[in-house]
């Protein structure tokens, strides 16, 4: 069964990566890299802090740290742990796949920190601006599937690997959401 489910995510890979092309390959490099969403977070910044104010606003940014680094330790754990070797590396298909970046990456892939970092952010932000801000939320979570699927299309990542780390990221973004909004209302912040 397990083998089934790898060889299946496997051929998904190689058709969504076989999708690419060089006129995309810039637009992709940009989505999947993580200093390409200063702006963004800079603007999640300046959204806190007007719906917030300042004083919240600091334990947002606080939550955010605890939260990615939960995410990406985690899925640091899960790579080492687990093992699975990213496409590139895997000597099945690492000849017949696209590789859009210079290089691959650590060795390991399972789980994508990319995806689970930016869906972790993404619903966090979400539940915490609720209904205020509700198109922000719409659009946090549209980029951090654009951000995931950017992993399988530049060839470091299987399909596998992103919707786990997706998934988790969902999980952990609606935990912490949750914590901050209890911590604020119990400790009157």
């Amino acid at each position: 069964m397990l083998e089934e489910l790898v060889q299946l995510d496997k051929e998904v890979f190689l058709f969504l990566n076989s999708l690419g092309s060089s006129e995309w390959d810039g637009f992709w490099m940009f989505l999947t890299n993580k200093w390409s969403a200063i702006p963004l977070y800079f603007f999640l910044l300046i959204l806190s802090f007007k719906h917030f104010g300042a004083k919240k606003m600091i334990f947002v940014v606080i939550s955010v740290i605890f939260l990615i680094t939960v995410t990406d330790q985690l899925s640091n754990f899960f790579k080492y742990g687990v093992q699975r070797l990213r496409p590139c590396y895997d000597p099945e298909i690492s000849q017949v796949m696209r590789l859009v970046k210079d290089y691959c990456g650590g060795k390991f892939g399972y789980f994508s920190a990319h995806a689970a970092n930016t869906s972790a952010l993404a619903l966090f932000f979400t539940v915490l601006f609720g209904s205020a801000y509700k198109y922000v939320g719409v659009f946090l979570l549209i980029w951090a599937a654009f951000v995931s699927y950017s992993r399988i299309y530049i060839g470091v990542h299987f399909p596998l690997d992103v919707i786990t780390g997706m998934g988790i990221g969902l999980l952990f973004g609606w935990l912490f959401a949750k914590l901050y909004i209890f911590a604020i209302y119990k400790y009157r912040i």
